[in-house]
């Protein structure tokens, strides 16, 4: 048999190597489009779904859309939302990325299907009655755009890098629409006033809390000579008082579904739950701390177990609670096409609630390691004492809220923790500076003063404008989309 020629053989080597690049660059371009694909299947998964339910029911193509935007929506909740629960505990690195994801997945769902709101006000927060919107079609159109806006809005924000609350954004939708469908006097402006009031009231709690549960940790166990003896001491107290503060917080916020509670029930609940958890972890910290040295990074190491058992709580409570910002609407278009009546309370069925919570979990999933990573490590750096004091004050600022009767949103509490922490951290590191020789009024280089700025600013820049425009954006965008969907429908 005949060798081939040479020249043959480099031809077929640049056409290999033509294949080769052809098939990298193919795999370069259509990795990036991976997670939107599933995305996609799962919206179309939903639509189907609800198709297949409403069978040939009059106004099943309205559910089938709904469906599918309630699905939409439900993702971006778990993109931009759940970040906020599990990243300080992945950038305190007691979690992996992949682990957060996996154990946010599960609470998640689990806190929407077991915990998720039985009744749900058609408009989350009571902003528009639906006596003053003309018809059941105008509401429908009303509560589709509201959701489809607010959705589109977190997609924005979440493409921006910018943690913003879901609540607030569902709301803005709803008021948006409203006007346009009813006019400035359907909406109830004092229930916007009060949601406005928690931009400010929400990340200014969480900074404070979060900033004295670390002054503390610092003063009482990390600043003294023998840390081993402190952390035995203080550390079951403080699992002790996460505990308990985790516990009324659930009974209080998250199982609504399953029995109604009391404030000064939860709080006798946390109470009994605290003191249990002191009592057993007195002697899982003492030995857990044996034969260890007298160094800050064992410290580390006690809060790990902690804090993933906190933010995994955490995200119960949420899939509990905000699971309600993609279901309430769904379910509240679904009640007005199958009842052609329009209702303040609407019962959510079981199928519109797997559909958030799984909607959630897939969201995070796909889309949340950036909002995640940007939370955990961007803003300031976190270890577990850090994030744990943002876990702590996530839930104990909700609870205060609950008490005083203040409107708050957990996306601003959890981020405002982690501000509060940072700043924290460069008034501690300019104070021991001082103390150590740097006196008052002396002229410190740049590159000291740099060193000292333990938070990024240009993130305060970017998170602060999302959050003033969120409810002003979904409002302009779902009067919008309203406007729209009544002229085709005319």
């Amino acid at each position: 048999m005949a060798t081939p020629p040479i020249n043959q053989w480099k031809t077929l080597d640049k056409d290999l190597g033509r294949i080769g690049l052809l098939e990298e660059a193919t795999q370069f371009v259509a990795r990036p489009l991976v997670a939107p694909g599933i995305g996609l299947a799962f919206i179309v998964l939903a639509g189907v779904f609800a198709a297949i339910l409403m069978g040939a029911q009059p106004g099943g193509l309205i559910v089938v859309f709904a469906a599918a935007i309630g699905a939409y929506m439900a993702l971006n909740i778990g993109a931009n939302d759940v970040a906020n629960n599990m990243g300080p505990a992945v950038g305190a690195n007691a979690l992996t990325l992949g682990g957060a994801l996996i154990i946010a997945a599960i609470f998640e769902v689990a806190g929407s299907l077991i915990a998720g709101g039985d009744v749900v006000k058609t408009v989350s927060t009571g902003i528009l009655a639906p006596e003053a919107v003309p018809d059941a079609a105008h509401f429908i159109w009303a509560m589709m755009a509201a959701l489809l806006a607010s959705a589109l809005w977190l997609h924005v924000a979440t493409w921006m890098g910018a943690p913003v609350s879901t609540t607030h954004s569902i709301v803005g939708g709803v008021v948006g629409a409203g006007v346009a469908a009813a006019g400035f006097g359907a909406v109830n402006w004092p229930a916007i006033a009060t949601i406005s009031a928690s931009w400010v009231i929400s990340p200014i709690m969480g900074g404070i809390f979060a900033a004295l549960f670390l002054a503390f940790i610092k003063a009482k166990i990390i600043y003294v000579e023998d840390k081993i003896a402190a952390a035995r001491k203080w550390v079951p107290m403080l699992i002790g008082f996460m505990s308990g503060t985790f516990a009324a917080y659930l009974a209080l916020k998250g199982l609504t579904k399953i029995l109604h509670i009391s404030l000064g029930a939860s709080l006798l609940i946390g109470v009994l739950v605290g003191l249990v958890a002191w009592g057993v972890s007195v002697p899982l910290v003492r030995a857990q701390s044996e034969g260890q040295e007298n160094r800050k990074k064992t410290l580390k190491k006690l809060f790990t177990i902690p804090l993933i058992v906190s933010a995994a709580l955490l995200s119960f409570a949420h899939g509990a609670n905000d699971v309600a910002n993609a279901v309430g609407p769904l379910a509240a278009i679904v009640h007005a096409v199958q009842d052609g009546t329009l209702s303040d309370k609407v019962e959510v069925p079981f199928w519109i609630m797997a559909v958030g919570a799984f909607g959630i979990s897939v969201g995070l999933t796909l889309f949340g390691p950036r909002l995640i990573k940007l939370v955990g490590s961007e803003i300031t750096k976190l270890n577990a004492m850090r994030a744990y004091c943002v876990a702590l004050s996530a839930a104990i600022t909700v609870i205060v809220a609950s008490w005083l009767g203040l409107p708050v949103s957990s996306t601003h509490i959890a981020v405002g923790g982690v501000f509060g922490v940072g700043f924290y951290r460069e008034w501690h590191a300019e104070r021991r500076a001082r103390l150590l020789g740097l006196q008052k009024g002396k002229v410190v280089p740049p590159e000291e003063r740099s060193r000292r700025l333990l938070v990024r600013r240009s993130h305060i820049t970017t998170v602060v404008a999302a959050w003033i425009i969120t409810v002003p954006a979904s409002a302009v965008l779902s009067a919008g989309l309203y406007w729209l969907m009544n002229a085709l429908d005319g």
